[in-house]
């Protein structure tokens, strides 16, 4: 089985919700492949489907100020905070190809993190048994979310690799009071190389799935796609 693997950059969330939104009609239609969106969001909130208003902090005159959106999105989940230096991967996928199980393709996914980070880190990440998402102790590494219809998957997960810690003082992350975030930069004291970590998070992917990937150049699947559309 095959996953196209498409890193659109830093990218308005707005705009990427827009692809994600024509890749899903094409995967449902069974226009597309499984594909895996990988990317970069400027500062902005999302709240999901459970997500509390009272969870956001930051004042609408501060946010306002500071140019940040908040959009409330289908996915599962209460407020999180998307910005640079996080690695956001839209995983648009047929759970038809992996045993139409929504909670074993939640738990892939946490996998894909817990392997990662004790295998390339030597850091110990873990499950939470009432919070979704990776854990180092009590702090948030990745932030995961859902939306699935018609037993395809949109939305995703958010991996803290190099993001800007003091902007999650904005919110309540994930709605969850007593408990905090990390990232590698945090925990390893130093930046990593980016692009290094998205394509060790692409092969973990490979790996947890069982799936062969496909890279796809930007401007080539942004093409494909609008082919596709028209026909």
């Amino acid at each position: 089985m095959v996953v196209q693997v498409v890193n659109l950059g830093l990218i308005d969330y707005n705009e990427a919700l827009d692809i994600q939104e024509k890749v899903l009609t094409l995967r449902m239609q069974g226009d597309i492949q499984d594909t895996l969106l990988l990317l970069e969001h400027f500062p902005v909130l999302t709240m999901g489907r459970r997500a509390a208003q009272s969870n956001i902090l930051a004042s609408k005159q501060f946010l306002e100020e500071q140019g940040i959106r908040i959009y409330e999105v289908s996915r599962g989940g209460d407020v999180t905070y998307h910005g640079p230096g996080q690695l956001i991967g839209y995983p648009i996928f047929d759970l038809n190809n992996f045993g139409k199980d929504v909670r074993k393709f939640v738990g892939n996914i946490e996998e894909i993190f817990i392997e990662l980070l004790k295998k390339q880190y030597d850091i110990d990440a873990g499950r939470d048994p009432v919070h979704t998402g990776v854990w180092v102790g009590q702090e948030k590494i990745t932030a995961i979310g859902f939306a699935i219809k018609r037993w395809v998957s949109m939305h995703g997960f958010a991996f803290n690799v190099n993001t800007n810690m003091e902007h999650f003082k904005w919110i309540v992350p994930c709605g969850i009071g007593d408990k905090g975030v990390t990232s590698l930069e945090k925990i390893l004291g130093k930046k990593q190389d980016f692009a290094k970590t998205a394509e060790l998070v692409t092969q973990c992917l490979a790996k947890v799935f069982d799936v062969e990937i496909k890279m796809l150049e930007r401007q080539q699947f942004l093409q494909k796609l609008s082919i596709l559309q028209k026909l």
